[in-house]
Parts: C-alpha cells; structure tokens; sequence
C-alpha cells in the first residue's frame, strides 16, 4: 500500500509538473517569437546603422566574457596560495617534530615530513600555473577593453543611433534567459519524479513476484499432500468367502452389502443356473435361503472359489 501511494503520487506530480513545462515552453516561444517581430520591426525603422554598430556590441560581449574568466583566474591563484602557504606550515611542523631529541628516530614524523614537502611541491606547481593563467586571461581581458574603447569612438554616432534596437534586445534576452531557466528546473523536477515513479513501480513488480511465488508454492503444496490425509479413514468392506473386496463403494451406490454376497454365491457356483430354476426374482434371494436351498439338495457343502471376483 505506501508503494502505491508512492507510485500514485509520483504520477500526479508528473502530470502537475509536466503540465507546467508545457505552459513554460509555451510562453518561452511566444515570447521569443514576440521579440523576433519587434526586433525585426525595429531594425526596419533604423536602417544599416545596426549592422554596422554590431561589431562595437560584439566586442563588449568579449570583453564582458574575458573579464569574468579572469575573475575566476583570480580566485583559483588566491586558493593555490592558501594551500601553498597550509603546505609549508605543515613543513615547518614536521621539520621540528623531526629535530627533537625524542622523536629524531620516529619514523611516524619522518613520514609526515615526507608528505608535507610533497603537498608543497604539489602546490607550488598549481600556484605557477593559476597564476600564469590568471596572467594570460588578464591580458586577454586588457586587449577586449581596449579593443571596445577604440570601436567606441569610431562607431559614437552609429553607436548613439543603434541604441534603441540593442536596448530592446537586451531586454527580450534577459526575459528569455529568464524563461530558459525556468523550463530547464521543471525539466529537472520533471525527471526526479519520473525516477521516483520507476523506482516505485520496480519495488511493485517485485512485491507482486513474491505474492505469485507464495501462492504458487502454496499451490505446489497444496498438489503435493498425500489424496485423502485429511480425510476419516473409511472402513473396509467384509470378506466375502475368504476374499477382501479392494474397491470401495460410493456414498449412494444402490448396492447393499448383501447383494454382493449373493452375487459372490452366484459366482461360486459354477456358472450353473440350476439353482435358480422356479424362481421369478433371482436378486431377492438372501444368504440364508441359499444356505437352505443348499441343505435340500443333500447337505452339499460351499464350493472352493475357483476364479478372481472383479466388481
């Protein structure tokens, strides 16, 4: 049951997010073909000057670029000095641990001083080369400012003209990037529920194998109990002339016990029918008038069973 609440909810968080990431797409190409349109409206109302004033726009982009690179470059030598300098505190450590009398012989602070002098040499090599390139960016950074202030003074007037069209540009970007943003989180969360709706119904299918596999073994156990051990024992059948009848009787069977001693009786005799000579009804005949008719026809006794009786 709290997997498929699990599952339950995921599916409705979804369909809920899925429904949000339509409408974000939705306004984001509205928006973008919104701003296409003014744009393009607006690039036809002042003429050339665009194009000719985009290198001075195209230079400042580069230059805003190079400029958070070497913020970055900046902050990744800051950190190699720190660790340089946490390196060689951690030499200078070990070095006296190292020079005192009772632990000059202790291997423990010989292999400290070891790994420190490495950690060293490790962060000397990256304080060298963030600040190389700390260098190299800031150069880079110094050549795009310059390049912006030489195209900004031969591209003033141009540059003065074309400022409406490049405002307006800059406005619809930030509302796209906006938009942009806010589609690629509902991606996201879109995705971290279609994982959570996998994993509950994974954990699903294998509860639902395991109640197959109980039933099935119960089923199997089931099959395999002995055919009637739960069951009364039934009595046997008494022996009809020194035989055990091997079949028992259903429960309504129209056969008495008695009839099949007379058809036992019957059967000992030979296959003869003269016994049942004057006689209307021969199944009414009972064990004690056999016994009788057998006395008047002088006193014989029982035959022996000579064939296998089959009932």
């Amino acid at each position: 049951q709290e997997e498929l609440e699990h599952l339950n909810q995921a599916n409705e968080e979804i369909n809920r997010l899925e429904l949000q990431l339509d409408d974000a797409r939705s306004a984001y190409r509205r928006i973008l073909s919104e701003s296409a349109r003014k744009l393009n409206a607006q690039g036809s109302q002042l003429g050339n000057c665009i194009d000719r004033a985009r290198p001075y726009y195209e230079a400042r982009r580069l230059a805003k670029e190079a400029q958070q690179e070497t913020q970055k470059a900046a902050l990744r030598y800051e950190r190699a000095v720190s660790m340089h300098n946490a390196a060689r505190e951690m030499v200078f450590v070990a070095e006296q641990g190292v020079m005192a009398d009772k632990n000059r012989l202790d291997p423990t602070w010989q292999e400290m001083l070891n790994h420190a002098t490495c950690k060293v040499n490790e962060a000397e090599e990256e304080r060298l080369r963030s600040e190389r390139e700390h260098q190299r960016v800031t150069q880079l950074c110094q050549q795009a400012e310059a390049k912006v202030q030489n195209l900004q003074k031969s591209l003033k007037r141009l540059i003065v003209k074309s400022k409406p069209y490049f405002e307006l540009k800059a406005q619809f970007n930030q509302i796209l990037e906006e938009h942009k943003a806010k589609v690629t989180a509902l991606e996201k969360l879109v995705a971290q529920a279609k994982t959570r709706y996998s994993v509950a119904l994974r954990n699903l299918e294998e509860i639902s194998e395991q109640i197959h596999a109980r039933r099935l073994q119960r089923l199997l156990l089931r099959r395999a109990s002995p055919v009637g051990a739960e069951a009364a024992p039934h009595p046997p059948l008494p022996e009809l002339e020194g035989t055990r009848l091997g079949t028992q009787c259903p429960p309504g069977d129209t056969i008495s016990v008695l009839s099949l001693q007379t058809i036992a009786s019957d059967l000992q005799k030979f296959d003869s029918v003269e016994h049942l000579v004057g006689l209307s009804d021969a199944t009414s005949l009972n064990s004690d008038e056999l016994e009788e008719g057998e006395r008047r026809r002088g006193g014989q006794g029982h035959f022996k069973h000579h064939r296998s009786i089959s009932l």
